[in-house]
């Protein structure tokens, strides 16, 4: 009787230990991914939902994701089963971001005893010899039966394994606990550094210049430390509040030239921003910066302008000499509306080239545009003229008290083409003013704006005059 209740004693110690002890580890790889679709911010974020087949054992499970993004960050870590079964837990999860490299084996081996190989034999010691890692610093520290030493030299170390908390690649651990056994679809959903993603775009301006074809390219960097395979991209364009960061380091890559082009995007309202999503899947690989199309436009109409702008400062001093030489801007813009356009445009770098007389693109000149919403005006700086110049000085001032000032200007306007031409005159006007008197007359553009829109002939000059009053400009 004594001899079955011991029996009974021991097998019920032996479940219970083997309900302790921690279940066996199991590996998910690539292998068992069935779709990812990755979604790239303003900023240098991305959501990544990966989701995989998985076996389950019923109760706890222990299973290490592999190749996740190198910049998960833990803490947005979501584990769902797809669809609205309730079978599976998670009761803890680690991110394992050690990488297996010698430095951190060294590090993760420092108080554990290694083999030192002797490649040189030396004179009255064995080939392999044990001792501890007693320090990694600067230098390694090995401590013998008989004696301690610093130097490695003919020689090399052997580890007995890898420590469990080193990996060769990024791993999120995870504890599940799974109410029955069998395979199921689960969805892993975190947030990553490492994957951004700009907007660029290309116009060929028409010989005539009153239209342009424009391609719109988007320009993808992966630094995450994995490869999306046949993902589903999508793209949001608007200022997403990430929260605050504890790094801003950013890792510019050079652009390649553009590949072939595929299907454009398919835009959407999302919240407060706008979604492009790619209608074929692409593979994002590590330490991969790769273009895909956006939007190719035909025949959007232009507008030319010459501008010369002034300043709102010296309304309020005296300054006769204001230039000899003023820059001339040269401005092109289009309405993002109608044909191939009309879609929200996220900002980025353009880039305009119009054809030579032998058929050869030139460069004219680039210039960023911000976010733009469908049927707003997008307006490049291009450059400057080099045939039409500027020159400005102020031919009188006086102050007229109560914080007034008036004051007189002459701007002369030379063209050297062979055509008439059209410049803005721009002039900022700080507070409360008027002009008093003018040789053409004005457009209130802004509540701080007077333009005028001079006609100067070819090969020659046209001067304008006017006299401000400004008051309180400050």
């Amino acid at each position: 009787m004594r001899r079955h209740a011991l029996a009974a004693l021991v097998a019920f110690a032996v479940t219970a230990a083997s309900a302790c002890a921690d279940p066996p580890e199991r590996v998910s790889t690539l292998a068992d991914q069935t779709r990812v679709n990755v979604t790239i911010y303003n900023g240098g974020m991305a959501l990544v939902h990966d989701r995989r087949r998985l076996n389950f054992t019923k109760g706890l499970n222990r299973l290490a994701w592999r190749d996740v993004s190198g910049q998960l960050d833990p803490t947005s870590a979501i584990v769902s089963e797809i669809g609205n079964a309730r079978g599976l837990a998670v009761v803890e999860q680690n991110f394992d971001f050690s990488l297996l490299a010698p430095a951190s084996l060294l590090a993760k081996y420092v108080g554990r005893d290694v083999t030192v190989v002797h490649d040189v034999p030396v004179p009255g010691r064995p080939a392999r010899e044990r001792a501890r890692l007693l320090a990694n610093n600067d230098g390694i520290v090995l401590q013998y039966e008989d004696r301690i030493e610093t130097d490695l030299a003919g020689g090399h170390l052997s580890f007995a394994g890898i420590p469990n908390e080193l990996r060769d690649r990024p791993t999120l651990l995870l504890d599940l606990e799974s109410v029955k056994a069998g395979a199921r679809d689960v969805d892993l959903a975190y947030l990553s550094g490492g994957l951004g993603w700009h907007a660029e775009y290309v116009g060929v301006v028409s010989p005539d210049k009153t239209h342009l074809d424009l391609n719109g390219l988007v320009t993808l960097t992966n630094t995450s430390g994995t490869t999306y395979r046949d993902a589903r991209l999508q793209l949001v364009a608007g200022n997403v509040n990430l929260g605050p960061s504890e790094t801003s380091d950013r890792l510019e890559l050079p652009t390649p030239a553009p590949p072939p082009m595929g299907p454009p995007m398919q835009q959407e309202n999302y919240f407060e921003y706008h979604l492009y999503t790619l209608e074929r899947p692409t593979t994002i690989a590590n330490g991969q910066t790769k273009q895909v199309e956006l939007l190719s436009a035909h025949g959007v109409p232009i507008r030319e302008t010459l501008e010369l702008r002034g300043s709102p400062s010296y309304y309020s001093n005296a300054d006769a000499d204001l230039g000899d030489n003023l820059p001339v801007g040269a401005y092109v813009t289009f309405t993002n509306k109608d044909g191939d356009l009309g879609i929200p445009l996220p900002g980025g770098l353009v880039r305009l080239y119009e054809n030579d007389s032998h058929g050869t693109s030139q460069f004219l000149g680039a210039d960023r545009i911000d976010h733009t919403p469908r049927n707003e005006d997008v307006r490049l700086h291009v450059g400057d003229s080099f045939d039409v110049t500027a020159r400005k000085k102020q031919t009188d001032f006086k102050a007229a008290g109560n914080c007034a000032y008036e004051s007189a200007y002459e701007i002369r306007l030379a063209n050297a083409k062979d055509a008439p031409q059209d410049v803005e005159v721009i002039e900022p006007l700080p507070g409360e003013w008027s002009i008093l008197d003018e040789s053409q007359p004005h457009r209130k553009t802004s509540s701080s704006t007077a333009t005028w829109t001079v006609r100067v002939p070819a090969d020659g000059s046209t001067t304008l005059t006017y006299r401000a009053r400004v008051a309180c400009p400050w």
